[in-house]
């Protein structure tokens, strides 16, 4: 108390204080917010590979879905550190064939992966001739344009383009960058697991997935993080994204904003 007996009174926060103040608690709700927004609508991931050429370019950047298969551990940000061994999901929806999904590489549970759902449960898969065979019939695909890439070496090139119509009516492009005599276009014949999917890149002779056991191989449907929606940033391959100067140059604008199929 002061000398008369009244009861003292705090110091009024200065205007600077109150404004810092003010600041935190924004930016910790907006912090709070995109964890939320993270972890359970959308997550933004950039294509660092050309497995998925020509559906997927390096530099790519997309948001993934992470409500449409519903939610396991992997959907958690730093899943790989979290101790539960969960392997179930919750409001979990199967993906259809045809799907590009990201998931966690089942070696290790912690490198994101992304690939097209070729097999779902029970199904048999098998490349004969660089044809895409699935529970015994060859998958229908029509030779279109060339497309038009680089070699190993950096030089212009042409491979053998395919439109591919899998079981369900799903269409998309596949190319065959060493023809039908990659080292993938003949396989053994894979049964794929219950509760387990395949996975397959559209670039089929550059693309290690699920026809390789011993470093993919079957993925479990509680790996699955979500499925692909839409191309929102997307620039040469070699060309930081925080280079924005390069924007006009660089950026491939005709793929900003499109859905992934």
């Amino acid at each position: 108390m002061d000398y008369d007996g009244k009861p003292l009174r705090k110091p009024a926060e200065t205007g600077t204080w109150a404004s810092i103040r003010e600041t935190l608690k924004v930016g910790i709700q907006a912090l709070l917010i995109a964890l939320v927004v993270r972890t359970l609508l959308f997550q933004p991931f950039n294509i660092p590979s050309g497995s998925l050429v020509p559906t997927l370019l390096i530099g790519d950047y997309l948001f993934v879905s992470k409500y449409s298969y519903g939610y396991s551990k992997y959907s958690l940000p730093l899943s790989e550190y979290i101790p539960i061994q969960a392997e179930g999901r919750i409001w979990g929806a199967d993906p259809k064939r045809g799907d590009i999904a990201v998931f966690k590489l089942p070696k290790d549970n912690s490198t994101d992966y992304i690939k097209r759902v070729i097999g779902l449960p029970g199904d048999k898969i098998q490349m004969i001739d660089g044809v895409l065979n699935i529970n015994g019939k060859a998958v229908k695909r029509e030779r279109i344009a060339d497309y038009e890439t680089t070699d190993p070496y950096g030089q212009p090139t042409k491979v053998p383009q395919y439109m591919e119509t899998l079981p369900n009516g799903v269409v998309h492009r596949v190319i065959e960058r060493d023809g039908d005599n990659g080292f993938w276009d003949k396989t053994e014949l894979y049964t794929v697991p219950p509760g387990h999917f395949f996975m397959m890149g559209d670039n089929r002779d550059n693309s290690t997935d699920s026809r390789d056991l011993a470093n993919v191989g079957y993925v479990p449907f509680a790996n699955l993080v979500g499925r692909a929606e839409m191309i929102f940033f997307s620039i040469d391959e070699g060309t930081p994204a925080w280079q924005v100067w390069n924007w006009p140059a660089h950026v491939r604008w005709s793929r900003l904003f499109t859905t992934i199929h």
